[in-house]
C-alpha cells in the first residue's frame, strides 16, 4: 500500500487506554488518519491517575496498583524516552493481612514459621504429605478454581488464603470460578513448589514478585497523559467525553461509529476499527448478547495527616469481613503522590455496578472504611476528614466456569466484521499486564497496516502463567 493510499485510510480507535493509545501511535506513524473515541475526560482508561486538591495540597490516586514491568526491550526504550526524567525507579514491599496476622509477600520461610498459627503449619504439612495421593481433576472446560487449588495446594491453604479472598474479589463462590483463573495466573505447580520457593536459595522469580519497577513520578496515568499529548502533536484526533452509541455495518464491515458528545449525536465514517471497549459491549452494539460479565471496583481515596502509615506499597486484605481487598499507600510508589509530610490511603473494593457498595453514600462508606482501618491497627483519627471515591465498571473479566464458551461465541460473532480488531484487557476479555495491553495495541495496528488477519493471535496474545490476584499464598 502506498503512502498516499495510507493517508486516505481512517481508523477509529474505541477507547483511549494503553492498548488504544499504542495502536494509535503505530497507525499515525504509518501515515493513517486516526480518531480516538474515549468516554472519560482523560486518556489512560484503568491506568489513569486522578488528582485531589486537599487542604494540605494535591494528592494523586491511581485506578489500582500499576507498575511498569516488561521483557520487551523496544517497549521499554519507548517508555523511557517518552517519560525521560519523569520516570522513577520504585521498590515494592507488600504484606498479606489475615486474621490479625501480617505475612511477608511473597512468603518467606522464617516469617511464616514465626507468624503462622500452628494449625495452619500443621495442616499444610499434612496436605504436603498427602499430595501424591490426591487425584487431580481432568483438564475439563468446566473445572472450577476451588477444585484446582485444593488438589494442588491442599485444603488448609485453600481455606486460609484462597477461599475467602477469592470469593470477596469475584463476588461468586470459588466453585463457580473457572480453573483457568488459577492455571493461567498461578506460576506455582503445587504445594511442593510452594515449599521449594520458600527456601532462600531459590533465585528464579515470577515477574509478579518483582520488587523494582518503573513508575511515573506523578502517577501511573502520567505515562498515558504524556502519550496522548504526543499523539495530538502528531495529528491524532482524541475525542473525550464520548459514548459510543451505534455501530453501523454493511457487507460484513463496520462503516461508521455513532457517538454522543456533550449531548450531541455524531457519526464518524471510517475504514477500520480497533476496539478496546468491553467485548460484551461491542457484541451488544452489533446485535449479539454474549452473556459475558465484568467485576467492578470502587476506590475509596483518603488523605491522612501523617507522613507514613507503613512502609508497605500494598497490603492484601484476605479477611472476608473486611470490605476491601487491597490497601495502597500511593506515596510508597512516588513521593509526589502526596504533599510533603502527608500521606494517603486507597482502599480497593470489589463490587458490581448498581449493587449496595457501588451505590453506597460516601459518608457511610467512609465510616465502614475507617472501622476496617481500626481493625488493621491504623488510627482512624489521622484522616483529614476529606475523601473521594472513583469507580471502574469493567475492572476484571469474570471468568466463571462457562466463560470459555461464551467468549468463543463472542469472538466468532465479531470476527464476521472484516475491518474490526479487538484489543486490550476489556476488548479481549482477559486480565493482562499493562505492557501486554500496549503490545496488543501495537499488534492490532500492525495487522491493519500489513493487511494481515491476526485477530485470533491477538485474543490470546502472551497468555502468561503468572500470579496476579490470587497471590495471597506465594
Amino acid at each position: 500500500m502506498s503512502s498516499t493510499e495510507q493517508t486516505q485510510q481512517h481508523v477509529a480507535v474505541l477507547g483511549g487506554g494503553p492498548a488504544g493509545l499504542m495502536a494509535a501511535w503505530e497507525l499515525v506513524e504509518a501515515g493513517y488518519k486516526v480518531t480516538i473515541i474515549e468516554r472519560d475526560d482523560k486518556v489512560g482508561g484503568m491506568c489513569a491517575t486522578l488528582k485531589f486538591e486537599g487542604k494540605h495540597g494535591d494528592y494523586r490516586f491511581d485506578f489500582g496498583g500499576h507498575r511498569f514491568i516488561t521483557h520487551n526491550p523496544e517497549l521499554l526504550k519507548f517508555v523511557d524516552e517518552l517519560m525521560a526524567e519523569d520516570l522513577l525507579y520504585a521498590e515494592r514491599k507488600s504484606v498479606i493481612r489475615f486474621k490479625g496476622r501480617i505475612y511477608q509477600y511473597p512468603l518467606a520461610i522464617g516469617d511464616l514459621l514465626k507468624n503462622a498459627p500452628f494449625s495452619l503449619l500443621f495442616g499444610a504439612a499434612v496436605d504436603l504429605l498427602l499430595l501424591p495421593f490426591k487425584k487431580r481433576p481432568e483438564n475439563r472446560r468446566d473445572s472450577s478454581f476451588a477444585e484446582w487449588i485444593e488438589t494442588r495446594f491442599g485444603k488448609t491453604l485453600y481455606k486460609n488464603f484462597f477461599e475467602g479472598y477469592t470469593g470477596k474479589l469475584w463476588g461468586i463462590n470459588p466453585n463457580r470460578l473457572s480453573a483457568d483463573w488459577a492455571s493461567q495466573r498461578i506460576s506455582l505447580l503445587d504445594l511442593k513448589d510452594v515449599a521449594r520457593r520458600l527456601l532462600p536459595q531459590k533465585k528464579d522469580t515470577p515477574r509478579t514478585y518483582a520488587r523494582k519497577y518503573r513508575y511515573p513520578k506523578l502517577g501511573f496515568g502520567h505515562l498515558y497523559t504524556r502519550l496522548g499529548e504526543e499523539l495530538v502533536k502528531k495529528g491524532v484526533d482524541i475525542r473525550l467525553n464520548c459514548n459510543v452509541s451505534d455501530i453501523k455495518t454493511s457487507d460484513d464491515k463496520i462503516t461508521a461509529i455513532g457517538f454522543t458528545q456533550n449531548g450531541e449525536e455524531h457519526q464518524l465514517n471510517i475504514d477500520s476499527v480497533i476496539a478496546t471497549i468491553p467485548l460484551s459491549d461491542m457484541c451488544r452494539m452489533t446485535g449479539y448478547d454474549s452473556g459475558l460479565e465484568f467485576r467492578s471496583l470502587r476506590f475509596f481515596n483518603m488523605p491522612m495527616e501523617k507522613e507514613n502509615i507503613s512502609d508497605n506499597t500494598w497490603q492484601y486484605l484476605s479477611d472476608p469481613e473486611i470490605l476491601g481487598t487491597r490497601l495502597q499507600e500511593p506515596r510508597r510508589r512516588s513521593p509526589y503522590m502526596a504533599p510533603e509530610g502527608q500521606t494517603s490511603v486507597m482502599i480497593e473494593i470489589p463490587c458490581n455496578k448498581g449493587d449496595e457498595i457501588w451505590d453506597m453514600e460516601g459518608d457511610k462508606l467512609r465510616e465502614r472504611v475507617l472501622t476496617d482501618l481500626e481493625t488493621l491497627g491504623i488510627d482512624r483519627n489521622i484522616n483529614t476528614g476529606e475523601y473521594f471515591t472513583a469507580y471502574t465498571e469493567h475492572a476484571y473479566p469474570l471468568m466463571d466456569v462457562d466463560y470459555q464458551d461464551k467468549r468463543e461465541k463472542a469472538i466468532t460473532h465479531l470476527c464476521q466484521f472484516d475491518n474490526l480488531v479487538m484489543s486490550g484487557r476489556q476488548g479481549s476479555f482477559r486480565y493482562i499486564f499493562t505492557d501486554t495491553a500496549m503490545e496488543m495495541g501495537q499488534l492490532a495496528a500492525q495487522s491493519i497496516i500489513k493487511g494481515e488477519d491476526r485477530r485470533r493471535e491477538i485474543f490470546d496474545f502472551r497468555n502468561e502463567n503468572v500470579v496476579l490476584e490470587v497471590q495471597s499464598v506465594a
